[in-house]
């Protein structure tokens, strides 16, 4: 997914229809490209360019995958 599409504008966390922020991959040994909730610290995957935004999908992260993902937010 690229940090300017226009949808990333309009896609929201399922639980709370807050923003959610792209994470994008540094490194091929890392998590794939996936949409984070930092208000709940909720991680969504994007598998194959689309997002899997179902509540269930989504994980919660640990305080260190937390900060690991601010770091990786795109600006």
């Amino acid at each position: 997914m690229n940090p300017e599409d226009p949808l990333l504008k309009i896609l929201a966390c399922p639980l709370d229809k807050g923003p959610l922020h792209l994470v994008v991959q540094r490194e091929a040994l890392q998590s794939p490209e996936a949409l984070y909730n930092p208000r709940l610290r909720r991680r969504y995957p994007i598998v194959d360019g689309i997002p899997q935004l179902l509540p269930s999908s989504g994980e919660q992260v640990t305080e260190d995958e937390h900060e690991e993902l601010i770091e990786r937010i795109s600006p």
